[in-house]
């Protein structure tokens, strides 16, 4: 890999994809009479990261329950969509601009 840096860009964009797995699973099985809303713990996953190991996905605990023990809110999961729709923006602007850094000194470095 490039660097570090780039390594944990792909790192968190890797987690954000899983995250916006989740999300869409939730949202697909709003009306699905006992499906508990799956999340992962976005900072405490990041913070750990090991490549190789999937996120721990749980239940998202705290929210209310439908008659039918359903408990997915289109409202969060609309706004866990934006929210990651936004981290993953910001972190692909930073991987574009820190790969530019590199092609830019590589090619400084070869017309020398």
């Amino acid at each position: 890999m490039l660097d570090p840096v780039v390594d944990r860009l792909e790192q968190y964009m890797d987690l954000l994809s899983t995250r916006q797995s989740l999300v869409a699973s939730n949202i697909a099985n709003i009306d699905t009479p006992g499906y508990k809303s799956k999340d992962i713990d976005f900072q405490f996953e990041f913070m750990s990261l090991t490549k190789g190991e999937s996120p721990n996905v749980i239940d998202t605990p705290g929210l209310r329950t439908k008659n039918d023990g359903n408990n997915v809110s289109l409202d969060r999961e609309t706004r866990l969509l934006a929210e990651n729709d936004m981290r993953f923006n910001m972190a692909e602007s930073l991987l574009r601009s820190r790969l530019l850094m590199s092609r830019t000194a590589i090619k400084e470095g070869s017309s020398s």
